[in-house]
């Protein structure tokens, strides 16, 4: 007895726990998974244009696009991070042996205020200066010895590492060969209409590349430039500083400000008033202005979404996948918005009749 609406339920049962159960394979890995999508997006126009100039040979103009993306992103990436845990571990055995000490570089702060200042903060009783040099030196501590143990880590797991990075690399050829087709299956087969499918995709690539190509880029040179100024001033841990304020300027609203700004008032209060300003004034000046010139470049004033809705996907990105989630979270709020503004376009259906 054939019943093809009970088949049709049955079907799609089986499709959904088949797709959950792929996903779950695939979970051990989804870092190597995410990054090659990620990627292949990011260099998808590249590859199209190596595609014509190749006269239509995908294998070598997926092994060109792969062997520039090795050169220009992954190769870097990698020296820098090494040499971030290093300089990490380098920090962590000053601040354990007494070398670095926040909370004595917080008494000093506190003892070159004004007497009115700190009798205000008293009474506010926001100057309890043992428990903040208490939090001051755990906290730092705590992060020093997180940048040494993943330093630990990743020596330790190298094999993982370098089975998710080939992983990742293999996916990432295929997915720049056979990218197309792929994306017009799946396209197919989702079951919207053509115009809903079209502005979805291009939702989800322009913010994936946004993200990638125009926060990222954004944060490297804030990062390097801050980084380059720590190092002009003699202030130990250049590089790892850099870093923070990279991944800090992935953040709007917060920024690498948070890193430098405290660097310039310990030293206008502790008497290095040169080195203070010219802090101050370079990072307003140079690092401050690469936000508003760079970004609106990379980026585009269209493609940008509410500075709050950006934030609180990416913190809630980073909270759930770590590292991913600050591309993770904006292609979420994106799809999101998407989704509503093309529910809320859709003229309201007609009232049946009586």
């Amino acid at each position: 007895m054939n019943h093809p609406e009970l088949q049709q339920k049955t079907f799609l049962i089986l499709l959904v726990l088949v797709t959950i159960a792929f996903g779950w394979i695939l979970l051990p890995f989804y870092g190597a998974v995410f990054w090659g999508a990620v990627l292949a997006i990011l260099f998808a126009p590249f590859y199209r244009r190596l595609m014509a100039r190749m006269k239509q040979k995908p294998n070598m103009a997926a092994l060109a696009t792969l062997a520039i993306c090795l050169v220009l992103v992954i190769l870097p990436l990698t020296l820098i991070t090494m040499a971030m845990l290093q300089e990490g571990v380098l920090v962590y055995e000053k601040i354990r042996s007494g070398q670095i000490n926040f909370g004595t570089y917080f008494q000093q702060i506190v003892a070159a205020l004004p007497q009115w200042l700190t009798r205000l903060l008293d009474r506010m009783d926001l100057l309890d200066i043992n428990s903040i040099q208490q939090r001051l030196s755990s906290g730092a501590v705590q992060g020093s010895q997180y940048v040494a143990t993943q330093a630990i880590n990743i020596t330790q797991n190298t094999f993982d590492f370098m089975v998710s990075f080939f992983i990742m690399l293999y996916l990432l050829f295929f997915l720049l060969r056979d990218g197309a087709a792929l994306t017009t299956r799946i396209r197919d087969a989702i079951p919207l209409s053509a115009g809903h499918k079209r502005h979805l995709f291009k939702k989800f690539t322009t913010v994936i590349r946004a993200t990638v190509k125009g926060n990222v880029a954004v944060a490297a040179v804030q990062g390097a430039l801050g980084g380059l100024a720590f190092w002009f001033l003699d202030i130990q841990g250049a590089l790892l500083w850099a870093v923070l304020m990279a991944f800090l300027s992935l953040l709007p609203a917060i920024g690498a400000a948070v890193v430098w700004l405290p660097v310039a008032i310990y030293f206008l209060v502790t008497g290095a008033i040169w080195q203070g300003v010219a802090l101050i004034a370079f990072g307003v000046l140079v690092i401050g202005l690469v936000d508003n010139v760079l970004r609106p470049i990379l980026v585009g004033k269209d493609t940008q979404m509410p500075d709050y809705v950006v934030l609180i996907s990416t913190l809630g990105g980073m909270a759930l996948f770590g590292l991913n989630g600050f591309v993770i979270g904006p292609a979420v709020a994106a799809l999101f918005i998407a989704c509503w503004d093309l529910f809320s376009a859709q003229p309201e259906s007609p009232m049946p009749p009586k």
